[in-house]
């Protein structure tokens, strides 16, 4: 089917003038703030019946769908429930549920007392539990049937937790059903003091590649950062938009699109409770529900640049979005020319912060870039010792925070002083990211610090590797990490996820290595090409190249 095309495609965009918005870019935050009271009770007041959260199910069906007076109800009944369990301000709260409507429930009523929302992934194992709960001391959890079991496994060794609510059927006398605590709460005024925008609201745990899992911790004005930040800038969100962030709930990629900055837009939310990601069915939810603006992470783009986009009409799409690595340049042609013309825009953060770096409609793209740095952020190129470097030369990703600290930083990794100084160098936060900086201002990803390989005096990012690998039609996905070498330190070292039908032959291993020496640095082929059927990933979609590396050292594929 042809692409239509769509007025909203051409609509002027947010920020319009790059340089002029970071000049006068200002935020103040006032004393005392809270997101649901100050931001979710402002929309439904201004138009109760608007449409908020479209909820579906896994094979793209209607679940139902809520307004900004629906979710505020929604909170004020959680809210009551909460206080009436005994959970208050300053209380951690383990939320483990899948994309439901229920999550925004659970959240939502968390924030409006001041209690701390701890989102969870569902795959956690109960080791995963036991240490999320043990480490924050939570004493709340509210989980699915499935969790509710897993907590259930290792409750003996979480003495903290005292109140358990789930979602579905009890599989336990120790918990309590939310849809009857609902009932019984009613949703009338809620109690308390609104929050101070400084007060704790959210923790998210990092996604534990390199080790255990931190907590970070975000506080009330951590969603100011979002509305203002990314969903303006790098989103460029408006009322009327139709928005579909594709991510699970326990990662902080829900904060970003599914959540925050959203609602404060005034949009309608997007959220299919999806299993294992089909190229045909995300098209067709993006077609049947008028979808504006679009956000997926590089390994979702790749796999849907393998199907036939041209037979869905993709034309209420006028902003698409990318995340969690950088998107490979080719991946982004194909996606504009089946598209009719759309461009992928990549933006470029952490758990710890809102949008730090971002392409944006009002300026070129350079595919393979990260963008520029968001107004309000100085984000800036430096060495291990906080010194910036010169362009177009490799060093940490790093955000000032001294004297003033951004809004829409984390406040630090909760309980751990140690580990929040090890990421500030003076004035600058360390992402733990590297990148360079050309001369016009555009940031290129080079990888994570402990990515970056190191083969006989080079050092070598794994994003430019893996492009490479990506532009050939026999990979649609590659990672490359580096193997450890005793005459080069390190090589480089591929796992290529070859598209369907073709097979992986040492013949095409050389073909691949001939490839990549013809469109980057020779130096930078990889020596050992490894054929698999799915790589590691983060609940993200981040590749762990770390385990990639240690299957090397045991002598695995």
């Amino acid at each position: 089917m042809a692409v239509t095309a769509r007025p909203g495609r051409d609509a002027a965009p947010n920020m319009t003038d790059y340089e002029a918005e970071r000049a006068r870019f200002r935020l103040d935050i006032p004393p005392r703030f809270n997101y649901v009271l100050d931001v979710l009770e402002a929309q439904s007041a201004n138009g109760p019946d608007r449409p908020a959260l479209l909820s579906l199910d896994a094979a793209g069906g209607v679940v139902s769908r809520q307004s900004y007076a629906d979710l505020c109800r929604e909170s004020r009944r959680m809210a009551n429930a909460y206080t009436g369990l005994g959970v208050g301000r300053g209380d951690p709260v383990f939320i483990m549920l899948p994309r439901i409507s229920e999550w925004y429930t659970a959240v939502l009523g968390a924030i409006r007392i001041g209690a701390i929302a701890m989102p969870a992934p569902t795959m956690l194992t109960s080791r995963d539990v036991r240490y999320r709960v043990e480490r924050s001391g939570a004493v709340a959890a509210v989980v699915d049937t499935g969790g509710a079991a897993k907590v259930d496994a290792v409750r003996d060794q979480l003495p903290t937790l005292r109140t358990n609510v789930v979602v579905g059927e009890a599989p336990s006398a120790a918990w309590q059903p939310l849809d009857g605590l609902l009932a019984a709460a009613g949703d009338g005024a809620t109690a308390g003091d609104p929050t101070a925008s400084d007060d704790p609201m959210l923790v998210y745990f990092t996604s534990g590649t390199v080790a255990y899992p931190k907590m970070v911790l975000h506080p009330q004005s951590y969603a100011i950062g979002h509305a203002a930040i990314t969903a303006r800038y790098w989103q460029d969100l408006r009322a009327d938009d139709v928005h579909w962030t594709i991510s699970d709930t326990g990662w902080a990629k829900a904060a970003w699109g599914k959540l925050f900055g959203q609602f404060a837009a005034g949009v309608e939310v997007v959220n299919m409770n999806m299993g294992r990601p089909d190229a045909d069915l995300i098209l067709d939810v993006v077609a049947r529900n008028g979808i504006t603006t679009f956000c997926a992470p590089p390994t979702l783009y790749r796999m849907l640049v393998l199907t036939d986009l041209r037979r869905h009409d993709l034309g209420t799409l006028r902003h698409c979005l990318s995340a969690g690595e950088p998107l490979n340049p080719e991946v982004m042609r194909v996606w504009e020319d089946g598209t009719g013309g759309l461009t992928v825009y990549d933006g470029y953060g952490q758990t710890e912060t809102v949008n730090l770096v971002a392409n944006y409609r009002c300026m070129p793209v350079r595919a393979g870039s990260m963008g520029r740095p968001v107004p309000g952020m100085d984000v800036q190129i430096v060495d291990d010792e906080g010194n910036r470097v010169a362009d177009d030369e490799e060093g940490n990703i790093a955000v000032r925070v001294r004297p003033d600290r951004p809004i829409g930083m984390f406040q630090e990794y909760w309980h751990d002083p140690a580990a929040t100084a090890a990421c500030h160098v003076g004035e600058w936060y360390l992402t733990g990211d590297h990148a360079r900086r050309d001369t016009d201002g555009y940031l290129w990803f080079e990888g994570r610090a402990d990515d970056v390989i190191t083969s006989s005096a080079y050092r070598i990012g794994p994003f430019e590797v893996e492009s490479a690998l990506v532009e050939h039609p026999a990979v649609a996905e590659a990672a490359v990490v580096g193997r450890d070498d005793p005459e080069r330190t390190q090589i480089v070292t591929a796992f290529c996820i070859l598209v369907p039908g073709v097979e992986g032959t040492p013949a095409l291993a050389k073909e691949l290595q001939d490839h990549v020496r013809t469109v980057t640095a020779p130096y930078k082929y990889p020596r050992e090409v490894h054929f698999v059927s799915e790589l590691p990933k983060t609940v993200s979609g981040k590749i762990r190249r770390t385990e990639l590396r240690q299957r090397l050292r045991e002598g695995l594929q």
